[in-house]
């Protein structure tokens, strides 16, 4: 996909953030739609709603509104959109990564999921699995989950969602 001048999505990234899920990039609805996790398939919000970290099952329009329960939003491609094979090559590479950690430590909230195996394979290297993983970044415990997307209904696990839900629970 052609490369836009500003972010597909905003950021959802500031200090102070219980939790900040990252995905490798905006899916096509969700560009089309300017909001995250957008396609009425995607596990992602109902998820959420499901292993108890929103209130009540929120709407994709509805993403500005997870900063008031401490939870953040972002990709990996932030310059890019589609499915993960139709990216362009470099658009998940090192300066992406990099790019990516710096806005995390920034941000330095207490946890960091993936919302995929790809963009945690991508970032973490290719022996992430679901689930916490060891590294941390700083004080920010790092997870990967299962993709909430459609297309990976055949691998989809709610458990690495609710194991975070009851770790941040733990924390509070």
């Amino acid at each position: 996909m052609a490369r836009p001048k500003a972010h597909v999505l905003p950021d959802r990234l500031k200090p102070g953030l219980t939790l900040v899920f990252c995905g490798t990039a905006a899916g096509r609805q969700s560009a089309l739609q300017g909001a995250y996790y957008a396609n009425r398939q995607n596990k992602f919000w109902r998820t959420l709603y499901q292993v108890g970290l929103t209130p009540r099952q929120l709407e994709p329009k509805d993403y500005p509104l997870l900063w008031e329960l401490g939870i953040g939003l972002t990709d990996i491609a932030k310059f890019h959109f589609g499915m993960d094979h139709q990216l362009p090559l470099g658009s998940l590479g090192i300066g992406a990564v990099k790019a990516l950690r710096a806005r995390v430590a920034k941000a330095a909230p207490h946890h960091l999921a993936f919302t995929s195996l790809k963009a945690g394979r991508t970032v973490l290297g290719k022996s992430a699995i679901a689930g916490e993983q060891k590294e941390r970044w700083g004080e920010t415990r790092l997870w990967v989950l299962p993709s909430p997307s459609p297309l990976a209904a055949n691998h989809w696990d709610i458990g690495p969602g609710q194991a975070l839900a009851h770790a941040i629970r733990a924390e509070r």
